[in-house]
């Protein structure tokens, strides 16, 4: 006998080719994915209603005779079907409709309809109401609520219902598996897994539907905590089968010292602690997997530059990869900075390079010439051959996918020995998201910013007061300031983004002749973006305007202004991410954000928020309250997660214990490991050997 998971939603009456292609869109190919696809609230059709007792905005079931039905010619027309039950008389509307079904709706017919009241024309109306008209009598009413579930083009809710019917039949047939250890079941007050799928697809009228739809019902907790528990399994999985290669031993030496003793600045407590860590993960034989977290401007790059120079004193290569050219940039000319005194040649290679320069990289790496190696994307091409990669550093990684960080640790992969990997993100993640997508690695937090560096203050301004924030430009750089000019566009469009920066950026020379005024956009070729930023750098120009590119990579110590035009477009992480260019230097620094009306209630709360704080780690989180994990990752890593009950948010209570659950399942029932990752994680399986 097929386990639900084996059995095929084209078993089901009614779910043929056409249909089972399109239940793909919902996640759906077998029974037991169509018993996962929650309802996402519920309909109570199980009594009637009397329409003498109907309230506006009342969903109900009520039955009565056909007074009349008349097509209606006013600024629509309509279909208007009058019924009475004694206690009051109510008025179907349909705008959409046939002659066949205004024939139907004959007088006298008796006819029970499902629908939402609302105040019309002639009172009390349903709108396009769902109904069944009979001779005689009326079939029996619902048992159970009904459910409404989540759809796609071609899946009505009607085909859903009959599909999940026959599912819950099999389902009495076939109870599934329970994998979750019996003591666990009992601590949580939790339900078969049977019982909680019926409890969910046809509750009964006195069941807590509010805690259903909460998620505070033990039916819903059950699967909650179950695909938790399957995530923390693969993530454990996933971490075993990276601990059981081999890791070259890294010890610190000279190199080291002579770089911190070159700085004109002392580390702070806090990168000191996590260099300590790092320390200890190289020294031991087994692959370092750490994602080192730290706000804007907190010192990680020098962080890794120490853990750097311990894999190239013995003798391996380092590469550091970043999601953007100007970010590589930025860290390119920091270790050509930090290392090229200590006679340490770094090499660069990004998908811009001439074929030339690519070959002359290429040939570097492949020969050890080159022992630190900076660049994108560019890093984990199959032409780039590495000599001896002994560590990978990846910076901003939720640009990126976990399969992106492990096909660049492939690269040095030399019989069972892989680089060790660290990972930085001045993106603060929240705990709830680390614990779900970084489960894989050991984390480190650089909580301390370095001494002499003040908070910004931020200002939020109409765009109606644009000649006053502009004079508040000139004055600033006529005292010496420099100073940023954010334009904003709610198109993708390079193009577009460049074209309204260009336009911008033509105004403000003629509103600032006497400022010298460079511009930045993702259109420029990589030189002449280069040499913009230079001349801005150097104190040549004193106001850079420039597309949200400079959301990382660019560290100028003297600017300490920046306008960002329409950051209401903006979401609270980037906006973090882009106030973080200025307050680098020991000046005060300020960051105006600039909105146009009318302001949504979240764009209205993000502002707030950033006017009321500079802590990163608060920020990630309301960032992660208004727009969810899916939006907060990005589609690269939401495909890590790919929670088909949880809701992050919702749930976050129950994850650490999900994970100490976990633990206890992996040591105590590793039988059951592996069928519970199969149930929840697509292509699961497979975890272990990533």
């Amino acid at each position: 006998m097929n386990s639900l998971a084996e059995t095929p939603v084209t078993r089901l009456k009614g779910a043929g080719p056409k249909v089972a292609e399109r239940l793909q869109n919902l996640g759906i190919q077998s029974v037991e994915d169509l018993l996962f696809h929650l309802p996402f609230r519920y309909e109570d059709r199980t009594c009637v209603v009397p329409i003498g007792s109907l309230r506006p905005e009342q969903s109900a079931v009520i039955e009565g005779e056909v007074l009349l039905a008349d097509i209606i010619f006013g600024k629509r027309r309509s279909l208007l079907c009058k019924v009475s039950d004694g206690t009051g008389t109510l008025s179907l509307r349909f705008y959409h409709f046939s002659a066949a079904q205004k024939n139907n709706l004959e007088r006298g017919a008796r006819i029970r309809v499902y629908g939402e009241a609302r105040v019309g024309a002639s009172g009390l109306e349903f709108y396009h109401p769902e109904y069944q008209v009979a001779r005689s009598s009326l079939p029996p009413l619902e048992k159970a609520l009904t459910p409404v579930y989540p759809t796609t083009d071609g899946v009505s809710q009607l085909l859903l219902r009959k599909l999940m019917i026959e599912a819950l039949q099999i389902l009495s047939r076939q109870p599934p598996r329970d994998l979750l250890p019996e003591s666990v079941m009992q601590q949580q007050g939790l339900p078969s897994l049977q019982q909680a799928l019926h409890k969910l697809h046809a509750p009964l009228p006195d069941d807590p539907v509010d805690m259903l739809l909460a998620g505070e019902h033990p039916s819903v907790r059950r699967l909650v905590i179950e695909e938790m528990i399957a995530h923390q399994l693969g993530m454990l999985g996933r971490r075993a089968g990276q601990r059981a290669h081999q890791a070259p031993l890294f010890e610190t030496d000279g190199l080291r010292t002579s770089l911190l003793g070159s700085l004109p600045f002392d580390l702070t407590r806090a990168q000191q602690r996590v260099i300590g860590e790092i320390d200890a993960d190289l020294q031991i034989p087994h692959p370092m997997l750490r994602l080192v977290q730290g706000d804007v401007g907190s010192g990680k790059t020098l962080v890794a530059a120490c853990a750097a120079l311990s894999a190239i004193s013995a003798g391996y290569q380092v590469a550091l990869m970043a999601p953007t050219e100007i970010l590589a940039e930025q860290h390119y000319r920091n270790f050509c900075h930090w290392l090229k005194p200590l006679g340490i040649n770094v090499a660069w290679l990004v998908g811009s390079l001439g074929v030339k320069a690519r070959r002359e990289a290429n040939q570097q790496i492949s020969d050890g010439s080159a022992q630190v190696i900076v660049g994108t994307h560019a890093l984990f091409q199959p032409a780039v051959c590495f000599h001896r990669l002994g560590l990978t550093i990846i910076d901003e990684q939720h640009r990126f996918g976990v399969h992106q960080r492990l096909a660049l640790r492939e690269k040095g992969h030399i019989g069972d020995q892989v680089p060790h990997q660290l990972v930085l993100t001045a993106t603060p993640i929240p705990r709830t998201l680390a614990m779900s997508v970084y489960g894989d690695l050991d984390t480190s937090v650089i909580d301390e910013l370095p001494p002499g560096r003040q908070a910004i203050d931020t200002v939020v301004i109409s765009e109606s007061r644009r000649p006053q924030v502009i004079e508040r430009i000139r004055n600033a750089c006529i005292s010496g300031a420099q100073a940023y000019w954010v334009c904003t566009l709610i198109e993708e469009s390079e193009a577009l983004q460049a074209s309204a920066a260009e336009l911008t950026c033509t105004l403000l020379q003629e509103a600032l002749p006497e400022l010298n005024i460079e511009l930045v956009h993702g259109r420029l070729k990589t030189q002449e973006k280069a040499q913009r930023m230079a001349r801005f750098a150097n104190g040549e120009a004193q106001l850079l305007v420039a597309t949200t590119v400079i959301e990382v990579g660019v560290d100028v110590a003297n600017a300490s202004l920046m306008v960002i035009e329409n950051a209401e477009r903006l979401g609270l992480s980037q906006l973090h991410q882009l106030r973080g260019r200025v307050g680098r230097g020991s000046e005060k620094s300020y960051c105006v954000l600039m909105y146009s009306t009318p302001l949504s209630q979240t764009a209205q709360r993000r502002l707030a928020v950033m006017r009321e704080t500079n802590d990163g780690f608060r920020i990630a989180e309301e960032d992660l309250r208004l727009r969810g994990p899916g939006e907060w990752l990005g589609t690269r890593q939401t495909g890590e997660l790919a929670f088909r009950v949880v809701d992050l948010m919702r749930d976050e209570a129950l994850m650490e214990p999900a994970r100490e659950m976990a633990e206890i399942m992996q040591r105590d029932y590793p039988q059951h490991v592996e069928p519970l990752i199969r149930r929840w994680l697509k292509g699961g399986e497979n975890y272990a050997d990533i």
